[in-house]
C-alpha cells in the first residue's frame, strides 16, 4: 500500500450570497491555492457537514472565513459549533459595517481571531496581510496529522483485535483509537453515523470511505492486497508464506518458474510476528520478524511472484500432470508443482470460558499488536520456547511486570541461551516454573487467571487482564486428508520418512524414490515447520524452501 500524500491544510469560506462566496473563493485561491486547499459552503449547516467529513478523513483545517449575517445560522453560531471539530483553526468573521458591534462581541465570547469589513478590495491591502499573519501563526504550531488508516474500537473486542492484528501483520500502518478512553474516537463514531457500539470496529480510510466490522478480505480489497490469481495455471503454487514458502518463492521465481503464493493471514508466518530474531545468520544486531518478512516479500515480488492474501487453500486434487488447488472462495488454481509450507499454529488451551475471552484479554501470539495497550500493566505469558522469550523481552519495554509461566523446571530445555540470559538480566521479568494456567475468569474480558503448581498441586488465583499463549505446534493439514501421507498429529511425511521396508508409499507410480522434500504424491512438496521431523527454526525453514526448489526443477524436467 502506497504511503498517503501529505494533504494540504484546508481554508473554508462560508457565505449565503453566491456572488460574495465566489469572490472570496477566487481571492483565496489566487493567493493561497498552491499551499492550501480552498473549499466553500453556502450555509453554516452545509459547512458543518463539510467539517465532519474532513474530520473523518483526518484532514487539517487552518482557517474558517465566515460571513456573520446568514439565515438559519449566523457566523458566530457556526463558529461556536465548528470549534468543537477544529479548535485550532483560525477564525475570521466577515461583517458589514452595521455588524461591527456583533463582531467585537464575538472576539470576547467565541474568541474569534479577527473580523474583516466588506468589501475587502483590494485584497492585497485589506485581506491578504491579515490572513498571512494568521496563517503564519497557525503553521508555526501545526503538526501534520496521521494520514493513514484509523481503527476505532474497544480494546476488549475480539473483532477489534482481529482487525488490528491483520493490519499489523500485513505491515499496514494504522492508528488505534479506543472508544472507551478517547473522546475523539467517540466523536468520529458519531460523525460516521455508527452510533451502535456493537458495530465496532469502525475502520476509516484516508479517502473518506469507511468499513464497519469488516472482514479481513474486505480490508484487503480496500487496501490493495491481492486475493485472486491473475492466471489459471502456474509452474509452481506455494501454500503458506512463512520463511520456507517465501524462500521457495524467491528461488523458484528467480529461476524462471511462474509462481503464485497463497497465504491465509499475512506473509511471514509465525516468524513474521516475532518481535526480535537475534540468531539469524547475517544480522548481528538481530531483526524483527516483520522486517524479515517485508524484505522477503519485496524480493519475491521483484522476481514476479504473485502473493494472494488473505486467501486459503481448502483442497487439492491430482489430474494427470496437474495439481489443482481449491481456494476458500471456490476458485481453483492449477500447477505442475505444488509446495505445502503452511507452518504450524499455536495449540489452544482447553478450559471453560477461554474461547469466549480469546481476543478479549487472551491472545495467541499478537505481542506486537497488543504491547502498547499493556503499558503499565502486568502481563502473563504461557510457554517456554523462543517465541515466549522474544515476546517477554518485547513486553518488558511497556508492561510494569511480565510473568512467564513454564511447566518445566527451567527454560533451558526449550529456549536459546541468549534469550535466557536477556530474561535473567531484565528486572521486570520473572519466571515461574512448574506452573500452568488451569482457569480463566471474566465475563466480557479477562479479569483473573488461576495458576496451578503441577508439582505441589497448589492453586493461586491472581488478577490478570492480558494472557499471551505460546505453546505447542499444531499443523493445519486436515484439508490434505486422503491426499498426502501424514503422521498421527498431522505433520506431512516426505522423502525417506515415506519409505517402509525400502518400499515407496502406496500409490507411488514413478520408477524412482520420492525426493528428499517430496510427499507421497509426486509433484507435491513440503518444507518448513509443517514437515514431519523439521527443525523449528527460521533458518531451517529458509534452507528447506530453497532446497525444495532444486527438487522441483528435477521433477518438472520429467513432466
Amino acid at each position: 500500500m502506497a504511503n498517503p500524500v501529505l494533504a494540504k491544510p484546508v481554508l473554508l469560506t462560508i457565505d449565503d450570497d453566491p456572488e460574495v462566496l465566489r469572490s472570496v473563493e477566487r481571492d483565496l485561491r489566487t493567493e493561497y491555492g498552491t499551499r492550501f486547499r480552498v473549499l466553500r459552503a453556502d450555509s453554516g449547516a452545509t459547512a458543518l457537514k463539510v467539517l465532519q467529513k474532513l474530520k473523518l478523513r483526518n484532514l487539517p483545517v487552518a482557517l474558517l472565513l465566515v460571513d456573520q449575517r446568514m439565515p438559519q445560522m449566523s457566523g458566530v453560531e457556526f463558529l461556536e459549533q465548528a470549534m468543537e471539530l477544529f479548535s485550532d483553526a483560525k477564525q475570521v468573521l466577515l461583517t458589514a459595517y452595521a455588524d461591527t458591534d456583533a463582531a467585537i462581541r464575538a472576539i470576547n465570547t467565541v474568541k474569534i481571531d479577527y473580523y474583516l469589513l466588506k468589501p475587502w478590495d483590494p485584497p492585497e491591502e485589506r485581506l491578504y496581510p491579515v490572513l498571512n499573519d494568521l496563517l503564519d501563526d497557525w503553521l508555526s504550531s501545526f503538526r501534520p496529522p496521521f494520514t493513514g488508516i484509523r481503527v476505532i474500537g474497544n480494546r476488549w473486542s475480539p473483532k477489534s483485535h482481529q482487525t488490528k492484528d491483520f493490519l499489523g501483520r500485513n505491515q499496514v500502518p494504522y492508528q488505534w483509537l479506543d472508544i472507551e478512553t478517547d473522546e475523539e474516537a467517540r466523536r468520529l463514531v458519531t460523525y460516521a453515523e455508527c452510533d451502535n457500539m456493537q458495530h465496532l470496529p469502525l475502520v476509516l480510510f484516508p479517502d473518506g470511505s469507511r468499513l464497519i466490522q469488516p472482514t479481513n478480505v474486505q480490508i484487503a480489497e480496500k487496501i490493495g492486497l491481492r486475493t485472486q490469481a491473475e492466471r489459471p495455471f502456474y509452474d509452481l503454487v506455494i501454500v503458506g508464506a512463512g520463511p520456507a514458502g517465501l524462500a521457495a518463492a524467491v528461488y523458484g521465481a528467480s529461476e524462471g518458474l511462474s509462481t503464485v503464493m497463497i497465504e491465509r493471514e499475512a506473509p511471514g508466518g509465525q516468524a513474521g510476528s516475532s518481535s526480535r530474531i537475534e540468531n539469524y545468520l547475517g544480522f548481528p544486531v538481530g531483526l524483527s520478524g516483520g522486517d524479515l518478512a517485508r524484505r522477503a516479500v519485496a524480493q519475491a515480488k521483484r522476481f514476479g511472484v504473485e502473493i494472494l492474501t488473505p486467501q486459503e487453500a481448502t483442497g487439492v486434487r491430482v489430474e494427470g500432470p496437474y495439481r489443482i488447488v481449491t481456494l476458500a472462495d471456490g476458485s481453483e488454481i492449477s500447477c505442475h508443482a505444488l509446495m505445502i509450507a503452511i507452518g504450524v499454529t499455536w495449540r489452544k488451551l482447553n478450559m471453560p470460558g477461554i474461547e469466549r475471552l480469546t481476543g478479549a484479554g487472551v491472545y495467541y501470539d499478537a505481542a506486537q499488536t497488543e504491547a502498547i495497550a499493556c503499558s503499565g500493566e502486568e502481563v502473563y505469558i504461557v510457554g517456554g520456547a523462543n517465541s515466549s522469550g522474544q515476546a517477554a523481552m518485547y513486553f518488558s519495554k511497556y508492561a510494569r511486570k511480565v510473568t512467564i509461566l513454564v511447566r518445566g523446571d527451567s527454560l533451558a530445555k526449550s529456549m536459546s541461551q541468549y534469550l535466557i540470559e536477556q530474561i535473567s538480566a531484565t528486572d521486570n521479568i520473572i519466571v515461574k516454573v512448574h506452573s500452568s494456567v488451569v482457569e480463566v475468569k471474566g465475563e466480557t474480558s479477562l479479569e483473573a487467571i488461576a495458576i496451578a503448581n503441577i508439582v505441589t498441586g497448589e492453586k493461586q488465583t491472581v488478577p490478570a487482564t492480558s494472557l499471551f499463549i505460546f505453546i505447542g505446534a499444531l499443523p493445519r493439514t486436515d484439508w490434505l486428508d486422503g491426499v498426502v501421507e501424514r503422521d498421527e498429529q498431522g505433520f506431512i511425511l516426505s522423502g525417506p520418512d515415506l519409505m517402509r521396508e525400502r518400499r515407496c508409499p502406496r500409490g507411488w507410480f514413478l520408477d524412482r524414490d520420492p525426493f528428499l522434500l517430496e510427499t507421497s504424491v509426486p509433484g507435491i512438496f513440503v518444507a518448513g515447520d509443517v514437515r514431519y521431523g523439521s527443525v523449528k527454526r527460521v533458518a531451517s525453514g529458509v534452507g528447506e524452501g530453497a532446497i525444495a526448489v532444486q527438487f522441483i526443477h528435477q521433477y518438472l524436467s520429467k513432466v
